[in-house]
């Protein structure tokens, strides 16, 4: 049997009554089955410490250790349905809510497939997102709608850029919270020291940085290029024909057209060309007829006739605004093309868009505008006084010439009828 030397005062017994107190006693066995006893139950505590600290991947070490494996980007995303809904996300809003779920689903489904995670990881992914995804998705919606100017998509169709802007805006949102969506959603579903992944390998990319690199640019670049292919489709047969139509100012008439112009010049040495210089430019006019009820605006109730009478101005243009676009510009070599150039050819264009709407029937056009605009106002007025009242809209010429007395135009519901039917007619 083995013998412990312990140490004073546990493993020295008394000196025996009676001498020999210098001689060494042996351990009984009660005592000798106490330190076996002790020593298993210090065995068995380490090795269920030591299992305990293996049980998941997670807790060995502290953070979740990451090790990157090659994955495609796939991102589940109708690039058509989404640069239409990105157009008009307070029409598609629900639609716009499907998009931003989709697309940052895809986001994170990448991320997890790049770090390898199990399918049941994977799916704690999809589940922590939903929970988030409600004011995420609101976060997106406020700050894209709040960067798009949805009453430019008339002049960002002119200069091919209305899809293009929209997945600019799109960029702009995403790159702002990607991070903190990639970070939020996996510190989540992984056991991290305090908040940090510890990644294998030397200049390796953040969770993060997966995301913005491999996924969100990709899928931006993507969005970019139907974006430019879907603006110059627009482009090329827009304004092709002059459209008139009526906007919710009161009667005003807006006429969009569409000119060019081409201009060469040429510089002559001893009567010869020697050089050549060719301009060709095109514009959309955007020009108001409309009425400017700060001059002159009247409304009379006349019982005895049961009619109720709004006087107005005569129609005018009030505002002509031309945006020009240089198509072609090709300057010869002893030819220096200055600002005087320009101009001329804008306001040659400008001019002629003014000429046209002059001599056109827009002024008649607005006045029929205004009737039906003054019925839609003031037709449930009229009717809770009687049903017997009548409207009748008159059109005052405030600038008559010397020969001319003041006089008024008549227009009532009848005399546009009788227009229409001679017209149809």
């Amino acid at each position: 049997m083995s013998l412990f030397k312990l140490p004073s005062p546990f493993g020295r017994r008394k000196p025996a009554s009676g001498g020999q107190g210098g001689k060494k006693i042996p351990l009984s066995s009660r005592q000798l089955f106490f330190y076996i006893a002790a020593a298993l139950l210090g065995i068995i505590l380490i090795v269920t410490l030591i299992r305990k600290d293996a049980g998941t991947y997670t807790r060995i070490p502290k953070e979740y250790q990451v090790k990157y494996v090659p994955a495609d980007f796939k991102p589940q995303i109708d690039t058509e349905n989404a640069l239409a809904i990105m157009s008009n996300p307070h029409r598609y809003n629900r639609e716009f809510n499907d998009l931003i779920y989709q697309f940052n689903l895809s986001l994170l489904n990448h991320v997890a497939s790049r770090m390898d995670l199990s399918d049941s990881l994977k799916l704690l992914v999809q589940q922590s997102y939903d929970q988030h995804h409600p004011y995420i998705s609101r976060l997106y919606f406020n700050e894209f709608t709040a960067l798009q100017d949805t009453s430019s998509a008339f002049y960002q169709k002119w200069y091919d850029s209305e899809s293009t802007d929209a997945v600019t805006i799109l960029k702009e949102v995403s790159s702002k919270y990607t991070c903190f969506l990639v970070n939020l959603i996996f510190s989540t579903i992984l056991e991290t020291y305090e908040g940090k992944l510890s990644v294998y390998g030397r200049n390796v990319d953040s969770p993060c940085g997966v995301a913005m690199t491999e996924a969100l640019q990709p899928m931006m670049d993507r969005l970019q290029e139907s974006a430019a292919v879907r603006d110059f489709t627009a482009s090329k047969g827009f304004l092709e024909q002059r459209v008139e139509r009526a906007t919710a100012e009161l009667a005003t008439m807006e006429i969009r057209d569409k000119k060019g112009i081409n201009k060469q010049m040429q510089t002559r040495l001893w009567g010869v060309n020697v050089s050549s210089t060719e301009l060709e430019v095109i514009a959309i006019s955007v020009l108001k007829v409309g009425f400017d009820l700060q001059k002159y605006f009247e409304l009379n109730l006349d019982p005895s006739s049961k009619t109720v009478t709004v006087t107005l101005p005569e129609p005018e243009i009030l505002s002509h605004e031309v945006y020009p676009k240089i198509e072609k510009l090709d300057i010869g070599w002893m030819r220096e093309v200055r600002s005087v150039d320009f101009n001329k050819n804008f306001n040659l264009l400008r001019k002629e868009f003014r000429r046209e709407a002059l001599e056109s029937d827009i002024m008649d056009k607005a006045k029929v505008q205004a009737v039906e605009i003054m019925e839609l106002m003031l037709g449930p007025m009229i009717s809770s006084i009687s049903r017997d009242y009548k409207l009748n809209v008159r059109f005052k010429n405030l600038n008559p010439t010397e020969s001319d007395e003041e006089y008024f135009d008549n227009y009532s519901r009848e005399t546009l009828d009788s227009q229409q039917n001679s017209g149809n007619e």
